[in-house]
């Protein structure tokens, strides 16, 4: 845990998925298509309850080796039509952006998305970030976090933890996802909060007040 407060102007990295949006109806809606589309059983409820990891990690539960990476570039094909508009902002996403901003700060998203379909989110909801970075999972995402010199990563899974940690950023986690809060602190989250709704008043306490900046 970073041993005093960031100077400002700070930089906070937000992961996407059940963190910023609840993009389980949208991503429930193109394992659907595929599943049409491939005529492959796909169990799409079961699928949106384990989200967080690679896209690739869930195709192999249901794919051969080998045809992952042609379904995997279908179902990204797929994803703008279905998965864009059933997509909600997670409560309280918009305030935990627009608090980061108050403060003087930058806001970005890193992510394990295709990148291009992150953005499509984050037009979509008009959630204002920054600066996007995807295809980055676990460590990976230190390398994004520690380009942007993110002073804090906020998530929603234990990779989310493991990617802010890498990075030396404060790992802050939101039990919005399919992992505990419980198993969140277990994996070494530095902060665990029950969602986004609670991020503007945590901030608050913890970034430095811009006004008092020279």
């Amino acid at each position: 845990m970073p041993a005093s407060l960031p100077t400002s102007p700070i930089t906070v990295g937000f992961d996407l998925d059940m963190t910023l949006i609840d993009s389980r109806p949208g991503i429930k809606a193109t394992y659907d298509r595929l599943a049409e589309e491939t005529g492959v059983f796909i169990d799409s409820a079961l699928a949106v309850t384990r989200l967080g990891p690679p896209l690739d990690w869930e195709l192999a539960h249901w794919f051969p080796a080998e045809d992952i990476p042609a379904v995997a570039d279908r179902y990204r094909g797929l994803y703008p039509e279905y998965a864009i508009a059933p997509t909600p902002a997670m409560p309280g996403a918009h305030e935990a952006v627009a608090a980061v901003h108050a403060a003087g700060g930058r806001a970005v998203v890193v992510t394990a998305k295709h990148e291009p379909n992150a953005k499509l989110h984050l037009s979509h909801l008009g959630l204002g970030v920054d600066e996007v970075r995807g295809w980055l999972w676990a460590e990976a995402k230190a390398e994004a976090l520690t380009e942007y010199g993110a002073a804090v990563y906020v998530g929603d899974h234990v990779g989310d933890v493991v990617g802010a940690r890498t990075a030396g950023a404060l790992s802050v986690a939101v039990a919005t996802g399919p992992v505990t809060a419980d198993e969140l602190r277990a994996a070494g989250a530095d902060v665990v909060l029950a969602d986004l709704t609670e991020f503007a008043a945590w901030f608050a306490g913890y970034a430095p007040d811009p006004g008092a900046v020279a």
